[in-house]
């Protein structure tokens, strides 16, 4: 019995580490509103389209790394991260049935869900509340998930990620 890497782990992991640098990536001030979730989108895809490998503790682990990455509270965007991933993973089959511009509103539920959650950890510890341009993200996100989608998929049948 030989052990070999799972086919397309690599792109999986490449996809998330781009995912991470578009979220740091330094913005004007006009547009630090407008990035959209990157890794919660990248997430979604990977665990609608490969449940078997990317699930709640892929969630988790990203959410830990955004943590660290983004210097806020550790654990900040583990909880909800994992949630999405639970949620995804629970409705896989029917998401991808859907037609894109239903999986983009379906997306928008999560990435809210997503920002919800942050918001609710942010009161908790007692932080200042975040002005309205808080929730920009999910409409962005909501927006750019058709594009997100297809490409992911491409890259996914190229490179042949099972």
């Amino acid at each position: 019995m030989t052990l070999t890497p799972r086919s397309g782990t690599t792109v999986i992991i490449v996809t998330f580490c781009i995912a991470l640098l578009l979220t740091i990536l330094p913005l004007p001030d006009w547009a630090q509103m407008l990035r959209p979730q990157w890794y919660t989108l990248v997430l979604i895809y990977w665990t609608m389209a490969l449940p078997q490998r990317v699930g709640v503790g892929v969630g988790w682990l990203v959410g830990i790394v955004v943590d660290v990455l983004s210097g806020t509270l550790l654990g900040q965007h583990a909880l909800p991260l994992a949630l999405i991933a639970y949620i995804t993973f629970e409705l896989h089959q029917r998401i991808r049935l859907f037609p894109l511009w239903q999986q983009s509103l379906t997306i928008l539920v999560l990435l809210l869900l997503e920002k919800l959650l942050s918001f609710w950890v942010i009161g908790a510890v007692g932080q200042p509340t975040p002005p309205l341009s808080y929730w920009t993200p999910p409409l962005v996100g909501m927006l750019l998930w058709p594009w997100i989608f297809i490409v992911l998929r491409d890259l996914r049948r190229k490179f042949q990620v099972s």
